[in-house]
């Protein structure tokens, strides 16, 4: 260690990130995550629209799409997009479309990403699938891409966002007052992330929660993800 970093900050090994990709596939036992494209919407659409679902876009930044249409042009453009990158999240069973979500806000010369803009269908939601969605992403952050710094952002008054942030191991930050204007409304932002040095112990829960042995007959967990991080 060198005298001068307690000072001036540890030294960072010099090591650039990789740029994500829309040439992946990351696939796990319970969802497959590929690049986004318009030959999801039909189905996606038919799992996300209507009024019964709108809740769905509140925190978003894309309004409930109005129709099949719309929503075919708008997956198009996402295709065409890079920074943030979209992708789609197809259920293994089945291998249909069940939600999106985006890596963005790349900082390359910092190392850092943010995972957000996350469409989850009510099939996938609240499912040992829908964690491992955030498993696989996490991986290819820091596994594949080496970014030293994961974060998670959401309106302060999405608690349910906040709760799953906390759930998956970003630690809360604080939050940013005034931090956007969204759709017309104000954004107070509240902060997350995940960095390299903890990612390990991230990892190891994940994959411990993730375990079939930690489901009962009736697929319901036997010990809480938290419960991994803690020993």
């Amino acid at each position: 260690m060198s005298s001068n970093d307690g000072k001036l900050g540890a030294a960072v090994p010099d090591t650039p990130v990789i740029i994500p990709t829309y040439d992946i596939k990351l696939t796990g036992t319970h969802v497959t995550i590929v690049p986004v494209h318009p030959s999801f919407a039909e189905a996606l659409y038919a799992q996300v629209s209507g009024p019964e679902n709108a809740s769905l876009f509140d925190y978003l930044f894309d309004d409930p799409p109005e129709s099949l249409d719309q929503f075919r042009v708008s997956l198009a453009k996402k295709a065409e997009t890079t920074n943030p990158w979209t992708y789609t999240i197809l259920l293994n069973s089945t291998s249909q479309p069940v939600g999106l979500a985006s890596l963005m806000r790349m900082d390359a010369p910092n190392r850092v990403i943010e995972i957000g803009s996350i469409l989850y269908a009510p099939s996938l939601q609240r499912t040992p699938a829908a964690t491992e969605v955030q498993y696989l992403f996490a991986s290819y952050v820091f596994d594949t891409l080496h970014f030293r710094r994961y974060e998670w952002k959401c309106n302060d008054l999405n608690k349910p966002s906040m709760k799953a942030a906390k759930r998956l191991g970003f630690r809360y930050e604080g939050t940013f007052r005034q931090h956007m204007i969204a759709r017309g409304r104000n954004r107070d932002t509240a902060w997350f992330s995940i960095v390299d040095g903890e990612w390990e112990g991230v990892r190891e829960a994940f994959e411990g929660w993730l375990e079939e042995r930690n489901f009962d007959e009736g697929g319901r967990q036997k010990k809480r993800l938290e419960e991994f991080r803690q020993g």
